[in-house]
C-alpha cells in the first residue's frame, strides 16, 4: 500500500510540475486519462479558478475583440445566410465579396506549404482570449443548446439585441448545428468534456498540439522556414469560441491533414503555427467563402488555412 502511494504521488509530481499545491478537479481528472503525461501549458490556461467568477455584464463585448480563426465563421458549411455577418468579420473586409481588403492569408493551396512562402498573419498575433473553462457540475448545468438561449442570456445579463448576445448565439449555433458528411464535432465548456471526447473520437493515444508564439514576435509578415512536417490525418481540431467563458467548438473531418509549420518573422522572431488540409471538401456548401477566395468549386482540390491562435488540435501519437 505505501508503494503504490509512493507511486501515484510521484505521477502527479510529474504532471503537475512537482507542485505541492491541492490538486483541482480537473488536474485530477487529467492524470486520471493520462497518467505519465503532462498537462500542455495551453489547456492548463484555461483551467478554471476556484472562486472566479464570470464577468460578462450588459452590452459588453467578449475581451477577444471578434474571431481569430477563418474557420469560425465558416463553420456552416451548407447554405445559411445567417453566418455571413461573421465570415464577414472573419474575413476582415467590409463585406463578404471583400475578401481582398485584407493582406491575411486566409486561404491557401497545399503546395503553397514550401519554405519561402510568404503569409500574413495577423490573427495569430492577436491578444490571446484568456476566458476559462467552468466547472463541470457548473457546464453541464446550463446546456449549450436554443432551447436554452434565453436562460443563457439571463445568465450573463445579456440584452438579446446586444453584441455579445449576437456572439453567444453563433456560438450555440455553432455547437447544434448538425454534422456534415465526414464530420464528427462536439462542444466543450468543461476540461473533463474537453478530454473525454477527445479521447472518445481518438482513443487515450494522443497528444494535444497548440501554436508557438512567443510574446517578442510583433510583425505579422513572415516567410516559412524549413521542416515544414505532418503531424497526421488522424486528428480533431479544437477552435475556441467568442462566449462569456471558454467553449471550444471541437471537430474531426474525415481527409484532413495536421501539419506543423516553422515560421520566421520579418523581424527576425521565429514561431511555430498550425495549418490544416482539408482533401476533400465536395461536402461544403458552394456558397463557402474558400471558394471565392480560391476560385475553385467543391472537392476539386485540397483547401488548407493555418489556425487561430487559441485553437488546439488533438492528434494520435
Amino acid at each position: 500500500m505505501a508503494f503504490r502511494f509512493i507511486v501515484i504521488l510521484a505521477l502527479l509530481n510529474f504532471a503537475f510540475g512537482g507542485s505541492k499545491a491541492t490538486l483541482t478537479k480537473e488536474e485530477l481528472h487529467w492524470i486520471s486519462v493520462f497518467p505519465h503525461t503532462k498537462m500542455p501549458k495551453s489547456l492548463q490556461a484555461v483551467l478554471p479558478i476556484p472562486g472566479e467568477s464570470i464577468s460578462f455584464k450588459g452590452d459588453a463585448d467578449p475581451d477577444n475583440k471578434g474571431v481569430n480563426d477563418p474557420e469560425f465563421g465558416a463553420y456552416s458549411y451548407g447554405d445559411d445566410s445567417e453566418n455571413i455577418p461573421v465570415n464577414r468579420k472573419a474575413l476582415g473586409g467590409k463585406s463578404i465579396n471583400d475578401y481582398t481588403a485584407t493582406k491575411e492569408t486566409i486561404y491557401f493551396f497545399e503546395d503553397a506549404l514550401l519554405p519561402g512562402t510568404k503569409v500574413y498573419l495577423q490573427r495569430l498575433l492577436q491578444e490571446s482570449d484568456t476566458k476559462k473553462f467552468l466547472p463541470r457540475q457548473i457546464a453541464e448545468s446550463t446546456p449549450l443548446t436554443n432551447d436554452e438561449l434565453s436562460e443563457i442570456l439571463k445568465k450573463f445579463s445579456l440584452k438579446p439585441e446586444s453584441k455579445g448576445a449576437t456572439y453567444v448565439k453563433n456560438t450555440v449555433k455553432n455547437c447544434e448545428r448538425p454534422e456534415m458528411r465526414g464530420e464528427t464535432k462536439y462542444c466543450a465548456a468543461s476540461l473533463e468534456t474537453f478530454v473525454d471526447s477527445g479521447v472518445s473520437i481518438l482513443g487515450k493515444n494522443i497528444k494535444l498540439l497548440s501554436n508557438e508564439i512567443g510574446d517578442e514576435t510583433k510583425n505579422p509578415s513572415f516567410k516559412i522556414g524549413n521542416g515544414v512536417r505532418t503531424v497526421g490525418g488522424n486528428e480533431v481540431v479544437c477552435h475556441k469560441m467568442t462566449y462569456p467563458h471558454a467553449v471550444y467548438l471541437c471537430h474531426s473531418i474525415v481527409g484532413t491533414e495536421v501539419y506543423k509549420v516553422p515560421l520566421v518573422s520579418d523581424d527576425g522572431t521565429k514561431a511555430k503555427a498550425m495549418a490544416v488540409c482539408h482533401k476533400d471538401t465536395s461536402a461544403w456548401s458552394p456558397n463557402h467563402i474558400a471558394f471565392k477566395i480560391l476560385k475553385v468549386k467543391p472537392g476539386t482540390v485540397p483547401i488548407c488555412h493555418f489556425l487561430g491562435r487559441d485553437t488546439l488540435v488533438w492528434v494520435s501519437n
